[in-house]
């Protein structure tokens, strides 16, 4: 049976480009790769779709492509599946009011009136259907925060119930209104006590003096109850990647996010995954420092304060990545991948948990 598949390709089943892969584990065990279908191309606007494909078998083989959102001729992008402990599967995601707006947004040259907002449906029944979209926007978005993103990549649902879902927005300093120059990342996440019904924002990492710019975030429970955040760094402190703890639940973060150099790579979202048993914390990303290539996963045995290569895939480039325990002796990596370019396909691989621990 095959170790890797291609449940996405670029070019293919009605969409110019596959991007932003997210993977889930249903109550049931069936496999739920997610990923923005971007019809005209690979651009972060335009008219995007957030499309499925299902996998009973692990990820050896995979269903019919599926869409699981959509926006008219506008965005609906990244895809943040939670799996609940009901059965129930929350799909967190953003939309953009105006596609053609949309680009402007990210350099800071239309309001945040214009910009993404937040969304949630869900599925009872597997990942087959789901329901009409909610916005939950003036819940977990604060006035004068532009672009918007949550994660990339799943978010969690924690022992207490708690879901948080990682996200990123950028606001300009104070005084400032426009311009991509003068605009800042800051990391924050969404938190719901009653499984996805209502939202209110967790911790807000807005520091905009240059040295941690919090981008694209992904969270782990840790066995103690904690929660690790790692992050996507935009700025030039020692290494691209940073990361924090919470002992709240995602409220505060008792270490605000600090470097990581320990994660060498680009500037490029990554993955946490913690197997629960063993007691090990997985990252993926890619690990070419100079360009978004050299996919791998790395573990930590101290709750992430320092990594180890565990396995590289290949040496081919690649760029976003979601991690998933498949079974009791397998992780999946869905990943964005190529072999002259980081974004020509999405594929999953089958690792043996014993090789990454």
């Amino acid at each position: 049976m095959p170790a890797v598949t291609v449940p996405f390709r670029a070019g293919h089943e009605g969409y110019a480009s596959y991007r932003i892969p997210a993977v889930v584990r249903t109550a049931a065990g069936t496999l739920l790769a997610f990923c923005e279908g971007r019809v005209d191309s690979g651009r972060d606007w335009g008219r995007i779709d957030i499309v499925l494909k299902r996998s009973t078998d692990g990820g050896r083989s995979w269903g019919p492509l599926r869409v699981a959102a959509n926006n008219g001729g506008d965005l609906a992008g990244n895809p943040a599946p939670v799996v609940l402990d009901t059965g129930r599967v929350l799909l967190v995601q953003v939309r953009s009011a105006a596609s053609a707006a949309e680009h402007l947004i990210v350099r800071g040259e239309v309001s945040e009136a214009d910009g993404r907002r937040v969304w949630v449906q869900h599925s009872d029944d597997d990942g087959l259907t789901w329901s009409e979209p909610r916005e939950i926007t003036e819940q977990v978005k604060e006035p004068g925060w532009r672009w918007y993103a949550t994660t990339p990549g799943h978010g969690i649902q924690l022992g207490t119930g708690r879901v948080v879902v990682p996200g990123n927005h950028t606001l300009p300093p104070a005084g400032t209104d426009v311009g991509d120059e003068a605009k800042y990342n800051g990391g924050h996440c969404l938190l719901s006590d009653d499984r996805g019904e209502s939202w209110y924002l967790g911790y807000l990492d807005q520091n905009t003096d240059g040295y941690i710019n919090a981008n694209e975030t992904t969270a782990a429970e840790l066995p103690d109850g904690s929660v690790y955040f790692n992050t996507r760094n935009d700025s030039p402190s020692p290494g691209n990647r940073a990361d924090a703890r919470s002992e709240d639940g995602g409220r505060t973060l008792v270490v605000p996010f600090r470097p990581q150099a320990g994660l060498a790579g680009p500037v490029c979202q990554g993955s946490l995954l913690h197997l629960g048993d063993p007691d090990v914390l997985l990252f993926s990303g890619p690990a070419f420092p100079a360009g978004r290539a050299l996919m791998t996963v790395r573990s930590s045995t101290d709750d992430g304060a320092t990594w180890r290569d565990a396995h590289t895939v290949d040496g081919l480039p690649a760029a976003y990545s979601d991690l998933v325990r498949v079974d009791d002796g397998t992780v999946g990596l869905l990943h964005e991948t190529g072999d002259f370019g980081a974004y020509e396909r999405i594929v999953f691989r089958r690792l043996p948990v014993t090789r990454l621990t």
